[in-house]
């Protein structure tokens, strides 16, 4: 056997589990919302389980459709968002702006086994329920959508308005 390629070979196999296992579109349940960490993103930060002010139900079906399919919240909200996969396939509910839904939508075409698992998301298998608990800090225009190839270029989005809390100049 070559010796730089048994040596190549030795040096890998430490890399590759010192790599942490990623989370792809599966069953895998997701860490308990208080265990996320608060990265701010345009559109807000993983919320706190304890400081939910209001929630939302939505369902998502295999018309490539949420229902509702428009959401306004108020800046300073904390909400926690029920999704209920009423299909018989796997859906999510992603957050975010309307570029990075696009970007992120594109990148799900191209790799469509591309693993990821954010606090603003959540994946749900058929018949089953999800969570997002969200604090919304930052107001805007935002979506809503299911990344999974195919269904966001069907239609399966949705809109997010952010309003500011009533006697805060902006």
């Amino acid at each position: 056997m070559n010796p730089t390629l048994l040596l190549t070979a030795l040096l890998a196999v430490p890399l590759t589990m010192a790599t942490p296992p990623a989370h792809a579109h599966g069953e895998k349940k997701h860490a308990p919302v208080a265990e996320a960490a608060a990265v701010q993103t345009a559109w807000g930060l993983a919320g706190k389980p304890a400081r939910i002010t209001r929630t939302i139900s939505l369902d998502m079906t295999d018309a490539m459709r949420f229902t509702p399919d428009t959401l306004a919240v108020q800046e300073g909200d904390t909400v926690r968002f029920v999704v209920n996969n009423r299909g018989r396939m796997l859906h999510e509910m992603v957050i975010g702006t309307p570029e990075e839904l696009a970007k992120h939508a594109a990148l799900m075409a191209r790799f469509p086994d591309m693993q990821h698992d954010e606090p603003y998301m959540v994946h749900v298998g058929p018949g089953q329920a999800g969570e997002i608990v969200w604090h919304f800090n930052r107001t805007g225009a935002f979506e809503f959508a299911c990344l999974i190839t195919g269904h966001y270029e069907a239609g399966m989005r949705g809109t997010l308005t952010v309003t500011p809390q009533p006697g805060v100049a902006k």
